[in-house]
């Protein structure tokens, strides 16, 4: 499973990385980073938790 940014639609509210900060970073403005584009099958359901999070629909998993 891949964990996808869409930079663009990012507005850097933070909230993704609050329950998955070993997958995203926030860099200097507070703007999402993903840090493992590949997602570990025992951390798909932060993953799941950080897409669910961002009001702006900027993160997505695809298998």
């Amino acid at each position: 499973m891949k964990l996808l940014l869409d930079s663009t639609r990012c507005q850097g509210y933070g909230l993704c990385q609050e329950p998955a900060p070993e997958l995203i970073d926030l860099d200097e403005w507070g703007y999402a980073q993903v840090l493992v584009s590949d997602v570990p099958a025992d951390a798909a359901d932060v993953a799941a938790a950080a897409v669910a999070a961002c009001p702006n629909s900027a993160l997505r998993l695809v298998k």
